[in-house]
């Protein structure tokens, strides 16, 4: 079989077939696992999580891993509607998620997890290797985990061979163990959280035994011939925490247990920047550890992390850093990036923008995830684009995001649409995408921009007016125009000193010396594209700190990138008004200061066009 398969000329090392521990694989991607909350409060599967995973499947991965699934009822589970796989009443459901997914042409995986201290309900127990907090969880009330007794890490040991065999049982064809991100085997890996005097704790050869016991137990009860993976962190960038000469002996240790592969991701909760890395970080970041790793062991090596093309995921392989490619969020964005790049069409993939908004800020506040570039993710059989028996003449009205997604949608149904836009097509995305750390915004404007062409809309460049309408005689006006930056009411626009954001990233001259008023994301992002380019910048906001809008990754990312430049940071001060030689500015006690500039950026935020 492995002889006969065509290569594929454009990414011949991606849809190359591979093995697993026997499992023979179609091609050399995989389906992270993230978890959905997807399914119930007692962690069962749902409709909806199977018609999610199916999808993935239908899309075209070699091998989809589901999430992350709690091995009992005591201290692993680590959010309110996770799968689980620890109880023998799960199986049923489980059986359903594995069959849809191998109907439809890939292997199935199950990640089992225990949450440590990284446990988001606030509820005890909370069990980890030693009583050491998580600091931000712990500011918020969450209490510090209790010290595991022997007794209670034999339990898990063998909750975590039970859930294995389930999972097999189920008709999956492989499991992974989470030990990585700051779960419970990270805590006992990592020196930081690890400060047990026992044969659990202390050098590296102790602090992998809880590991490579439960490693032993999975074999055990699943058998040798069960692959097993082992998601690994190659460092946690912690300080005190694991290096990646840690890992590189717990990667040649678990290669002699029997592990069949290791599946190389970093950081924590608390460094989640290099978990899910957002605009302002790298791509692929984690690589290098994947690549560390495979240079000491002889099992294959999944490389993880921020992979968002198949272009990169192609010269990953080729240059021998990973022998699979492990896709999270750029399968959220668009779970048919398999199938589309194996025809060659990559302009078609919709590419994860790692704005995080759905997939870990909503999966927080909500419960489950969402995307912000799919809105069909978790609604995929709802939201399936049908067509109309007849159809209408439709004019979209603005050339953005949503108008050309609009028009794309529209177009796809059986409409005839006209797409209006007066300045550029991709509104002020096009402004958005200049500065280098959000290159990401432009691949979606540039996906649009090929898909409203495919579908066949008429693009009109130019404003759409009640005459061109009425001229038109369209049955269906939408409209989405988006919003413009808020002004502040104390300034004086038409002075030449003040311009606004877009001016910015439009190329306006500034000077040398800039004032940017506003601390939120729009101030921020301007703030950091003058900094980077030399400017001495000085940033003001009316909060306690900028950048709250914010994620806690894009936080972390936004000001290690910002902490290389001497940035003037302003809090809790008000604009009183702008001078000819800068601002003028107070603060909560009332009490005036000036600040000297050549420029002066007002980033007042957006107010959506009515």
């Amino acid at each position: 079989m492995l002889q006969n398969r065509v290569s594929n000329p454009m990414f011949p090392r991606l849809f190359e077939p591979g093995n697993i521990g026997g499992l023979w694989l179609k091609n050399r991607i995989i389906k992270a696992p993230m978890v959905t909350g997807f399914a119930t409060r007692d962690g069962c599967v749902t409709e909806r999580m199977i018609g999610h995973y199916r999808e993935f499947a239908r899309g075209g991965s070699g091998l989809i891993i589901v999430e992350n699934s709690h091995i009992d009822d005591k201290a692993s589970k680590s959010s309110p509607c996770q799968l689980s796989a620890s109880h023998n009443e799960h199986r049923s459901g489980l059986v359903r998620l594995a069959l849809a997914i191998k109907s439809n042409g890939a292997k199935a995986c199950l990640q089992l997890g225990h949450a440590g201290r990284q446990k988001f309900i606030p509820t005890p127990p909370i069990k980890a290797p030693s009583r050491v907090p998580w600091a931000e969880m712990y500011k918020m009330g969450i209490p510090a985990p209790e010290e595991l007794t022997f007794e209670e890490i034999e339990e898990i040991i063998e909750a975590f061979g039970d859930a294995a065999l389930r999972a097999k049982q189920a008709c999956f064809d492989m499991v992974e163990i989470v030990g990585c991100h700051g779960y419970l085997i990270t805590n006992f890996l990592s020196p930081h959280t690890n400060r047990r005097s026992d044969w659990y704790g202390g050098p590296i050869e102790n602090r992998m035994r809880f590991l490579l016991d439960l490693v032993g137990n999975i074999i055990q009860k699943a058998g040798e011939n069960f692959p097993l993976s082992i998601r690994l962190s190659g460092s946690d960038y912690e300080e005190g925490g694991i290096t990646i000469e840690d890992s590189k002996k717990v990667a040649v240790a678990l290669e002699k247990a029997g592990v069949s592969t290791i599946h190389v991701s970093g950081g924590t909760h608390q460094t989640m920047h290099f978990e899910h890395t957002p605009m302002y970080g790298p791509l692929a970041p984690n690589v290098w550890a994947a690549e560390e790793i495979k240079r000491v062991v002889n099992i294959p090596i999944i490389a993880s992390g921020s992979i968002t093309t198949p272009q990169l995921a192609e010269t990953i392989l080729e240059e021998r850093k990973g022998d699979f490619i492990s896709l999270g969020r750029p399968l959220l964005a668009d779970p048919y990036f398999p199938l589309k790049a194996e025809e060659g069409r990559p302009e078609d993939i919709c590419c994860c923008i790692r704005c995080l908004d759905g997939c870990v800020v909503r999966g927080a506040v909500i419960g489950s995830i969402d995307c912000s570039v799919n809105p069909t993710l978790g609604r995929e059989d709802e939201f399936r684009i049908t067509p109309v028996d007849h159809g209408k003449k439709v004019a979209v009205v603005g050339g953005g995001p949503a108008g050309m997604e609009a028009a794309r949608v529209t177009a796809l149904r059986g409409h005839s649409v006209t797409l209006f836009e007066k300045r550029k097509m991709g509104g002020v995305l096009n402004e958005a995408s200049i500065p280098e750390f959000k290159a990401d915004i432009r691949k979606l404007i540039d996906y649009l921009s090929v898909q409203v062409k495919k579908a066949g809309v008429e693009i009109v460049e130019g404003e759409a007016t009640s005459q061109t309408i009425n001229d038109g005689k369209f049955d269906a006006v939408i409209v989405a125009i988006g919003a413009t930056h808020a002004v502040y009411k104390s300034c004086e626009k038409d002075r030449p000193s003040v311009i606004g954001p877009l001016d910015v990233f439009q190329g306006a001259i500034t000077g040398n010396s800039v004032i940017v008023v506003g601390g939120g994301m729009i101030g921020c992002d301007v703030c950091l594209f003058l900094a980077e380019q030399g400017k001495k910048v000085t940033i003001t906001t009316r909060g306690d700190d900028i950048a709250r809008g914010m994620n806690h990754a894009e936080q972390l990312s936004y000001f290690e990138r910002l902490s290389r430049h001497k940035v003037d940071i302003r809090t809790g001060v008000h604009l009183e008004e702008v001078t000819d030689e800068g601002v003028v500015i107070h603060n909560r006690a009332a009490i005036k200061s000036e600040i000297k500039g050549e420029s002066v950026v007002l980033c007042a935020g957006l107010t959506p066009n009515r």
